[in-house]
């Protein structure tokens, strides 16, 4: 039988039970609330999302729909600020609203109530001051700073651009900002972020099972079967990793300490592997042959080629240079710092994962190579805590451990370097023409303002953004160019709705520090149903 997927979780996972389980088992309200995403985020995200503080600046639909997505979550608490009075236009088009009862009032008054009562563990404000007179204080930077991130949502240019420059200045612990502009059925974000470390990015890829390198007790087990003399039953549910390393070692024997390199010898090792079937149906041994690749994988003398490239990049980052880490260097980067060394050390790979696929076996076979690779994590895991040369928390490092595979470090840049870099946009009009032009008609209006809108004004704008001998792809422009002259102030249902879950997707990922963000202009078009990524 094959191993469900329940089954195939690591021992640790598969026997701790929710935190937030009372002593009887049954899980609380609290849990029953938020278990579809404890699954996505477990309840390390849901801390961190709980304890989040969110500004957003404006009560527009597209804001309100933003706050709604992250209102049912439970992120901790949400300002609104907004010194607009509520119009006709915001009464048809916010949902948030109480219709016609709200004209005339503070937006950001009337919204606050009706999201709050989408959850009531979420605790909402409203500020009626307006950004600009808070941007021209030191006191009221200082309070933009105290959030935990700031969504500006169709912000003017120049004070969209002042804030940017408020919270970068602030360094490292300055909140995220995101930048939300949008007209019409086009739209865009833009995350603003200094660093960003990510331990649990949900990769797809799977650590090594170290089958090229087999460890101790693993390679003891494989060489102490006897297939031969197993009843069919047994022989149709030995795991597939023993399988590849007991045939690897056998073939190692034979060829000097080599695995197989050429076309002929790699197919050779998976007609070995099928050579040991006793029943035509023997789905381990498919599974065996299928996974062959594992075995011949190369190594290198220092770093193994199945450290991935994007983590031995990290291994030059010149925050790793010597004497750069500092007490007061991030925890990743000194998690960064001893993986960099144990991965030099032997046996020159990343630390075990305990983590196992799903394979056709036995429970009691399984089991057995679970506790196997259970027993060396732990070693190897003692190891590595052992290099890390500050105090890092416990279960900082059992994640990053775990995870180690496919951690990440980000580095943004500020909101708007993009447009100031000619040749950035000449090359990316050369490689995604309709995105970058969406983009540079969505700047053009924020740089020029959003009353008097024209054709010609958009198109002289963005020839001065892309620098006047850059040739603009002409369908793409008039196509971006029309929509934002035709609605430049309109705010749209379906829009609002769609930015709202972006947004709100993006915003929960740079909270909890879990999954890959978006890493530039992330542009929408409602018109022709397609999204893209600039710069």
């Amino acid at each position: 039988m094959s191993v469900s997927a329940d089954q195939a979780q690591d021992i640790e996972t598969a026997t701790t039970a929710i935190e937030t389980d009372p002593p009887s088992g049954a899980p609380d309200a609290k849990t029953r609330r938020y278990d579809r995403q404890l699954r996505l985020w477990a309840s390390s995200g849901q801390s961190a999302l709980e304890s989040a503080s969110i500004l957003v600046i404006g009560a527009s639909a597209t804001a309100t729909s933003i706050i709604k997505n992250l209102v049912l979550p439970g992120v901790g608490s949400f300002t609104i600020l907004d010194p607009l009075a509520v119009a006709p236009a915001d009464a048809g088009n916010n949902f948030f609203l109480d219709g016609q009862e709200s004209i005339g009032k503070n937006r950001a008054q009337e919204a606050v109530p009706l999201l709050q009562e989408l959850n009531d563990g979420v605790v909402g404000k409203a500020d009626t001051r307006d950004i600009k007179d808070i941007l021209a204080t030191e006191d009221g930077q200082r309070w933009l700073r105290d959030f935990t991130l700031v969504i500006a949502v169709n912000t003017e240019g120049e004070t969209t651009k002042r804030l940017s420059q408020c919270l970068w200045e602030a360094g490292e612990a300055a909140p995220t900002l995101i930048v939300v502009t949008s007209a019409g059925l086009i739209s865009e974000f833009y995350i603003q972020f200094r660093e960003h470390h990510i331990i649990e990015s949900h990769s797809e890829s799977s650590p090594s099972l170290r089958i090229d390198k087999p460890f101790p007790a693993l390679l003891q087990h494989a060489m102490s079967l006897d297939f031969s003399t197993m009843d069919p039953t047994e022989h149709g549910h030995v795991p597939y990793v023993i399988i590849l390393v007991r045939v690897l070692e056998d073939w190692k024997k034979e060829h000097d300490g080599t695995p197989p390199k050429t076309y002929a010898e790699k197919q050779e090792f998976k007609a070995r592997i099928r050579a040991m079937k006793v029943k035509q149906d023997e789905e381990n041994f498919d599974e065996a042959e299928a996974q062959a690749y594992r075995a011949w994988t190369e190594t290198t003398a220092s770093l193994p080629d199945h450290v991935p490239s994007d983590i031995k990049a990290l291994f030059d980052d010149p925050a790793l240079a010597y004497g750069q880490l500092t007490i007061g260097s991030p925890p990743f980067l000194h998690l960064l710092d001893a993986l960099k060394h144990f991965v030099s050390q032997p046996p020159y790979t990343l630390p075990l994962t305990s983590t196992l696929p799903d394979m056709k076996a036995d429970t009691t076979n399984y089991i057995h190579l679970q506790k196997l690779y259970k027993t060396r994590a732990e070693e190897e895991k003692k190891i590595f805590r052992g290099l890390v040369r500050q105090p890092v928390d416990e279960g900082l490092v059992d994640s990053f451990v775990r995870n180690c595979h496919a951690v990440k470090l980000m580095r943004g840049k500020p909101y708007g370097t993009f447009d100031l870099d000619q040749a950035a946009i000449a090359n990316a009009l050369a490689v995604s023409p309709k995105e970058t032009v969406t983009h540079l008609a969505l700047s053009a209006l924020s740089n020029i303002g959003r009353q008097n809108v024209s054709v010609e004004a958009l198109t002289a704008e963005i020839q001065r953004l892309a620098g006047p001998g850059v040739e603009l792809p002409e369908e793409e422009l008039d196509a971006a160019v029309g929509e934002v002259a035709r609605a430049p102030t309109a705010d749209l249902p379906n829009v609002a709705a769609f930015l709202g879950g972006l947004v709100a997707q993006e915003t929960i990922k740079m909270i909890t520090k879990q999954y890959v963000p978006v890493n530039g202009y992330c542009v929408a078009d409602l018109v022709d149903t397609w999204t893209g990524v600039v710069a």
